[in-house]
């Protein structure tokens, strides 16, 4: 008999598993504040629950976290998770320690099918999704290895769902993480802490609003179709205009929600005063902010960051037209943790052909 994987139950799928059980549904809150706030994987541990109880846990459950196969610390204090799941496959997993907030970033897939030129993930290809289990071990993982650095451990406090993968091709299961992350008897973490980043899915943004309005970000990089169709081939099925439609339905009835959009610098590709101006009036009709991240390398990577004065110029224009814009700071680069640079180990499933360097040519002037 296949065991259940408690790390997969949110707080109805638990309740509905001890329902079957025969048990009071009020067992769910004691198991889930073992599990994800005391970090308790030891049945007999968890001790009000009666030792019957446990017992068939013990047999009919499991916990199932994945191995750590590498540990790197960054000097910029950003650490990296290489995570082998129970398959063989594995994911990286990322925190990004700041001032006033942890940030951990996660992955939603092994791997990532959608291509996107500039994003060393892409070029290994996609395997599958992650369970909810597999998806949240990564933040019940983070908190018990930082909890190691000390008495007072810099400490998970922001979800970005920002690592391997597009989250929204993996809906239902990134829904279940999101419901525990947010659960009170789990993580308690805010939905304003928690930030999705999707390419541009558009029914999984639509359906995202009305199932878990966390925090949206998306991954835009181009101000025109025939350039992100390149960048981003998703656009070809999701165009901007579409795209820009789902955002204001996001934030729709929220008037101090705002789209957070990413843009990749990439010299001579989509970094002139125009595609500033293009991006602004695209902008306009949508609660914006934006992310300039300066490109981050990989081996034999296409493209080359803008330079710090071509950066500058683009957030200016874009300040000046009222849209809030920050350049990204780059961390955790000297341990490839950067944003694009995660890569993990697994098996491809997509048998498609990898032509960035063609792509990367064809988009120069």
């Amino acid at each position: 008999m296949t065991k259940t994987d408690l790390l997969n139950l949110d707080r109805g799928a638990m309740e509905a598993f001890f329902t079957r059980q025969g048990e009071k549904a009020f067992r769910a809150s004691q198991l889930l504040k073992w599990i994800h706030q005391q970090g308790v994987t030891d049945y007999g541990a968890m001790t009000n629950l009666g030792k019957d109880l446990r017992a068939r846990l013990a047999a009919d459950t499991t916990i199932g976290l994945p191995e750590i196969l590498h540990a790197q610390h960054s000097s910029d204090g950003t650490r990296k998770w290489l995570l082998r799941l129970a398959d063989g496959n594995s994911v990286e997993t990322v925190f990004i320690p700041e001032e006033e907030r942890g940030t951990l970033c996660i992955s939603s897939q092994v791997g990532c099918s959608l291509n996107c030129s500039f994003c060393s993930t892409s070029r290994q290809g996609y395997n599958r999704n992650l369970s909810t289990g597999e998806i949240i071990a990564q933040l019940w993982i983070a908190n018990r290895e930082l909890a190691a650095f000390g008495p007072n451990p810099r400490v998970v406090t922001n979800v970005v769902l920002m690592g391997m993968g597009e989250p929204l091709l993996n809906f239902e299961n990134v829904a279940g993480a999101l419901r525990l992350m947010m659960e009170d008897h789990a993580y308690g973490l805010s939905k304003r802490r928690i930030t999705l980043s999707t390419a541009g899915v558009v029914p999984g943004i639509d359906r995202l609003r009305e199932v878990c309005d966390v925090s949206l970000a998306v991954s835009l990089h181009a101000p025109e179709d025939e350039l992100r169709d390149r960048l981003v081939p998703l656009n070809r099925k999701y165009p901007i205009r579409e795209l820009m439609a789902a955002c204001r339905r996001y934030v729709d009835g929220q008037p101090r929600r705002k789209i957070t959009f990413e843009y990749v610098m990439l010299d001579g590709v989509n970094d002139s005063p125009r595609h500033a101006c293009r991006l602004l009036k695209l902008l306009e009709r949508v609660p914006s902010k934006v992310n300039l991240i300066p490109f981050n390398g990989f081996a034999n990577a296409p493209y080359r960051s803008s330079g710090a004065e071509a950066i500058d110029v683009f957030r200016d224009i874009l300040i000046a037209g009222g849209i809030m814009t920050v350049t990204r700071k780059t961390r955790g680069d000297d341990i490839d943790a950067a944003c694009g640079q995660l890569v993990g180990r697994f098996q491809d499933r997509t048998r498609r052909s990898v032509r960035l360097q063609a792509v990367a040519r064809d988009l120069r002037p």
